[in-house]
């Protein structure tokens, strides 16, 4: 035998990592070896002579560690061919037929539907372990949503070049609207022994508003006002306010396509402009990309902080919710996104906002 092979059988038979019956049947060779008796080795290692006599056949055939491992065993022959899960498989992939009136699959609907085109029938849990096997979950559905503006890429990069080279003497500041529900909670919240907020579901609401707010890319702080129609006047109005945040400088302004954000017939932006100087520059993001507006993110902070577990009897108690927790982000919290996104999409899987 081989000295290399030696090492593995004593490596092997003194294993505490390896499976026990490897290291036995190691641990039997190696007595062998040693000129034990099979009676002998059967007695040290815990097993039958005729157990032993196996090993020691096997190893003399083939005098290599492997020799002592399983063999591939055939197992049971499948009952389902490679052929019927490839079916099943093709069928989760698609849409359920017209005739079930249903637009995503159950488990036993693609057995029912297998069994009318090929006559194999199948179990549910034979479908839950093939389509489990492939990744496939047919009752999640995810959605996204394509820009068709052809000029995707221009529109983003310029986004982006605002946001990571802004012009010199320049301020970049993001506008959006924010819908809000003044809603009560019909039972009040109780904490529960484990520390967590407990609330019924049923509330009463007292109307709606609109939150109108300009994000300041540079320092991240938040103008604000909210009123309860979103209107162009109120729009062109809360621009008025932004003019005077920034008297002396010139302003880009981001912001989506939203039908107020237009011209319009009283071309409202080119008068707009027109009387601050002309030092108002408007970059619109692309359709269905409103992603990209920064204040978008600053929504999102106001809405898990403020909004979801908040009980508003009316307008004015949710405006004094919205427009404390602004003051409060003024003064505190305030700080510019860190935004690493440079327009190019082929980059996007590495670049977050933070």
């Amino acid at each position: 035998m081989a000295r290399a092979e030696r090492l593995k059988l004593k490596r092997l038979s003194r294993s505490s990592s390896a499976p026990h019956t490897e290291v036995q049947r190691a641990r039997a060779v190696c007595a062998l070896r040693h000129g034990c008796l099979a009676s002998e080795v059967a007695a040290s290692v815990g097993a039958t002579v005729r157990w032993v006599r196996k090993w020691k056949a096997r190893w003399l055939c083939a005098p290599v560690v492997e020799s002592l491992l399983d063999k591939d065993r055939s197992g049971r022959p499948p009952v389902i061919s490679v052929a019927t899960k490839c079916e099943l498989v093709k069928l989760a992939c698609d849409r359920p037929p017209k005739a079930s009136f249903a637009s995503v699959w159950t488990q036993q609907a693609p057995a029912d539907e297998l069994r009318k085109l090929t006559g194999h029938r199948v179990s549910r849990s034979t479908v839950q372990r093939v389509l489990s096997s492939e990744g496939l979950r047919t009752h999640r559905v995810r959605q996204w949503l394509h820009s068709p503006d052809p000029q995707l890429q221009e529109k983003v990069a310029r986004v982006c070049d605002l946001y990571l080279s802004p012009p010199a003497q320049s301020v970049v500041v993001c506008i959006d609207e924010k819908p809000m529900q003044a809603l009560s909670r019909k039972h009040p919240c109780r904490r529960t022994t484990d520390g967590s907020v407990r609330r019924v579901f049923e509330y009463v609401r007292h109307g709606t508003c609109c939150l109108l707010a300009s994000f300041d890319v540079a320092t991240g702080k938040v103008l604000d006002r909210v009123v309860k129609r979103r209107t162009a006047d109120a729009l062109v109005s809360f621009l008025e306010e932004v003019a005077a945040q920034y008297p002396d400088r010139q302003v880009h302004v981001v912001w989506d396509n939203l039908n107020i954000h237009k011209e319009g017939k009283q071309k409202r932006w080119s008068t707009f402009n027109l009387r601050h100087g002309r030092r108002f520059h408007l970059a619109s993001t692309p359709l269905h990309a409103s992603w990209v507006n920064q204040v978008d993110i600053w929504f999102s902070i106001l809405q898990r902080r403020v909004l979801p577990h908040g009980s508003f009897t009316g307008y004015a108690e949710l405006k004094a919710a919205v427009t404390g927790f602004i003051a409060r982000w003024n003064r505190i919290d305030a700080h510019a996104f860190r935004w690493t996104f440079t327009g190019r999409f082929e980059q996007a899987h590495a670049s977050r906002a933070a």
